[in-house]
Formats: structure tokens, sequence, C-alpha cells
């Protein structure tokens, strides 16, 4: 009791960090079209992702076998691949921060997925953050005045239901057993690595303007958000009932708004900072413990993964 409770916080703990690594990171992966295609770019920060991550098991001598290949290889193709494609490519029309927040649509994807393939049915308290994330979310969007490129929001939502898709994979992963953090988030990267570079070699692109911002750039893609920012994820995702590590990670595009405002000068109206709050009025509701929830989780398959 005392080590799953511990695990728990851990996890708790991981998540703002994920959120501060990826909450920049949507402001350096709109900043960086500036020097380069959105394939090649998102094909380089994984496979530099990929080393990092290998690299750590040789590191720690984890086993190098990869985990169940099939289901690895449509994990990273829906996690990776997919998701990063979708997103970098909405980020060519559409504003940082509210790309951001299209994108992180994913949560409510992975509750009716999580339900469907899981078993993890929505109480009341979770399906009441729902409709207040997406009251809040349509306060943001403001789809009355038609701001929203239509193509961009298309790619951004695609993006949050590919890698809902593979949060309630790896889930499914890891209450099987057998799976490491670390090794499942390698080898998913390795084969969504491999697709991307096969569409940038595709793709006809400008060639990458090879410059002190875009190396910055492949820098803290590379290393943080898809190296340790990924792992820390997947440690989430194997720790915390999949809804709740879903909406708990709506903080992500909150911050994400916010600093496009600082940085970008991308200064949300009246209606989107309501819709803001909402949000994270939902997240308040989502992530409070509910009684006795530790216990359940305790002896469910997902806190022993």
């Amino acid at each position: 009791m005392n080590a799953l409770s511990t695990t728990r916080r851990a996890a708790l703990i991981a998540l703002p960090i994920v959120t501060l690594i990826w909450s920049y990171n949507w402001i350096v992966m709109k900043q960086v079209l500036q020097y380069s295609g959105p394939f090649e770019f998102s094909a380089l920060r994984f496979l530099i992702g990929t080393v990092v991550l290998f690299g750590v098991m040789v590191w720690r001598r984890e086993p190098l076998a990869p985990p169940p290949l099939l289901q690895t290889a449509l994990l990273g193709l829906a996690q990776t691949a997919a998701f990063q494609a979708f997103v970098q490519c909405a980020l060519i029309e559409g504003a940082a921060g509210r790309t951001a927040l299209l994108a992180y649509t994913m949560p409510f994807w992975v509750v009716l997925l999580g339900w469907w393939l899981l078993a993890e049915r929505p109480s009341l308290r979770l399906w009441a953050g729902l409709l207040v994330a997406a009251a809040g979310l349509l306060l943001v969007l403001e789809p009355w005045h038609g701001q929203t490129s239509l193509r961009s929001s298309m790619l951004a939502i695609l993006g949050g239901v590919s890698w809902a898709f593979g949060v309630v994979l790896s889930k499914r992963m890891f209450r099987r057993g057998g799976v490491s953090a670390l090794s499942l988030t390698a080898w998913q990267m390795l084969c969504g690595a491999v697709v991307l570079v096969a569409i940038a070699l595709c793709a006809h692109e400008r060639p990458i303007e090879w410059s002190a911002p875009f190396v910055g750039a492949l820098v803290y893609n590379g290393i943080l958000a898809s190296g340790l920012a990924w792992l820390l994820w997947s440690f989430v995702v194997s720790r915390l009932p999949a809804n709740i590590a879903g909406l708990s990670s709506l903080t992500v595009p909150i911050a994400g708004i916010a600093l496009a405002w600082i940085l970008l000068g991308e200064r949300p109206s009246l209606t989107e900072s309501l819709g803001i709050a909402l949000i994270a009025s939902a997240l308040a509701i989502v992530t409070r413990p509910a009684a006795g929830a530790v216990k359940r989780n305790a002896r469910s398959p997902a806190g022993n993964s």
C-alpha cells in the first residue's frame, strides 16, 4: 500500500514537469517552422529522442528486447507519428495556443475509448468535469465568430484523437504486465520516427535552414520534449487511470496559451479567458481524489504495473 501510494505520488509530481516542457514546446514548434518544413523537423526530433531513450536504457542496463512488436508499432504510429504530423501541420496556419488546446481535446476521446476498451466507466464526477471542460473549450474556440481555420482545427483535433488512441493502447499494454515505461516509450518512438522519416523523404519541403535557433529547437525537442517528457508521460499513464491522466494533461494547453500570449503576442479575448477558467475548474473537479479512490486504484491491475 505504501509503495503504491509512493508511485502514485511520484506520478502526480511528474505531471507538472511534463506540463512545463510540453507547454513551452508549442512555442518552439511554431517558431521552428521559420527554418524547416513540418515533416523533416518532426522526423529529426524523434530520431534524436529515440537515441536519447535507448541511451538511457543502456545506461540503466535494461533489456533491449522490444515489447509486443505489433502493438508497439501501432502505438508509435498513433502516439508519435500521427500526433506529431497532424499538430505540426496545424501550426503552419494556426496559432500556437489555439492549436495546443485543440490537440488537447485528447482527454475527451480518452474517456470514451477508455470506457470502451479498458472498461474504465466514467463516474458522475468525471462526466461533470467533462461537461465543464467542453463548455470551456467551446468558449475558447468561439466557433460562432468563424475565427478558426477549418483545416488547421481539424488537423489539431485529429492529432488529439491519435494521441488518445495511443494513451488507451499503452494503458492496456501496461495492464497486461511485463512492459516497462522506458522500453515501451523508446520502442514506440522508434516506430513512429521511422514512419516520420518515410513521410519526410516523400514530402517536397523547402531545405532546412541550419541556424542556432533551429539547432536549439532540435535539442529542446529531442532531449526534453521527445525524450524526458515522453518517458515521464508513460510513467504517469502506467500509474494513474487513463481518464484521470488524460484530463490532467489539459494543463498543458492552458499553460501554452499563457506562454503564447507572453512570448508570441497571442492575447486571448475575454471569452477565451472565461473558457480557460472553466477548463481549469474542470481539472479541479476531475483531479480531486474521490472517497476511497486510492483503495480502489491499489486493487486495480493498472496500479501494479
